[in-house]
């Protein structure tokens, strides 16, 4: 009991709170935190817009990161009253990394024969809606919420790096959190306008998974941020290059 006092109790501290609220200097600490946030968390913006395009609609895609978002500030709200503890959770990045890395199978490979214009309604029930009952809303739900998990534990430890208030790394990751699903979103819709992003997505979360299992300790090779945003920016200009090859490819008909 006294341990969790320890770790939560500076969280319900009214004084606490009233202080870094009137402090200029640790505003300026969390606008800090919330740009570490969105550089951090760019891979897992790219990850959940991949998820979201496997629903049907708009409507359950915005759905979805609404949901992940309030399970992204329950669970960012325990993970920083246990930071010190983070480093030994070296088993959830590894966890993290293989489920990636299935979602990059799934897509081009065990998913391979699966009809793209397919009606939703006429879609084929996966394992996980047939035998547990889940519908795919929730299973993108599940996953948005697992993949918040394994991408915060960079994030709260590098937040706790520079300021050991929690409260102070509190707010600069919930505000960092809803920035992110901004970014989520954009990636969203520029999906549903060039096709060909969503392959690309999934190279990417490839990527993220090698980032991610490289990092470790066991092997302990961290690839720098920067590397992943020149990847990302590579392949963006790669799949426009193809969206542009693939609609000059295309009937006139079908343009007009």
């Amino acid at each position: 009991m006294n341990a969790l006092i320890n770790m939560y109790g500076p969280f319900f501290d009214l004084h606490n709170w009233a202080t870094v609220i009137e402090s200029g200097e640790d505003w300026l600490v969390i606008l800090s935190l919330v740009v570490m946030e969105c550089m951090l968390s760019v891979d897992n913006a790219v990850v959940l817009a991949a998820q979201t395009q496997s629903l049907p609609n708009k409507v359950e895609q915005e759905k979805s990161l609404f949901y992940g978002l309030f399970g992204a500030y329950i669970f960012r709200f325990l993970v920083i009253g246990i930071g010190v503890y983070l480093i030994d959770f070296w088993w959830i990045k590894v966890l993290g990394a293989g489920y990636l890395f299935y979602l990059f199978l799934n897509h081009f490979f065990f998913n391979k024969n699966k009809q793209v214009s397919e009606a939703p309604t006429e879609r084929k029930e996966n394992a996980l809606e047939k035998h547990l009952h889940i519908s795919r809303f929730w299973q993108v739900v599940i996953s948005i919420e697992l993949m918040d998990i394994v991408f915060s534990i960079d994030s709260v430890l590098a937040s706790l790096a520079v300021s050991s208030n929690p409260v102070i790394v509190l707010i600069g990751g919930m505000i960092g959190i809803l920035a992110m699903r901004g970014i989520a979103e954009m990636i969203m819709g520029l999906m549903s306008k060039i096709p060909e992003l969503n392959g690309m997505a999934y190279f990417l979360i490839l990527f993220i998974s090698v980032k991610l299992f490289l990092s470790i300790p066991a092997i302990d090779i961290e690839i720098p941020n920067l590397v992943f945003v020149g990847v990302l920016i590579t392949a963006i200009i790669v799949t426009l290059i193809i969206h542009q090859i693939n609609n000059n490819r295309a009937p006139k008909s079908k343009k007009k």
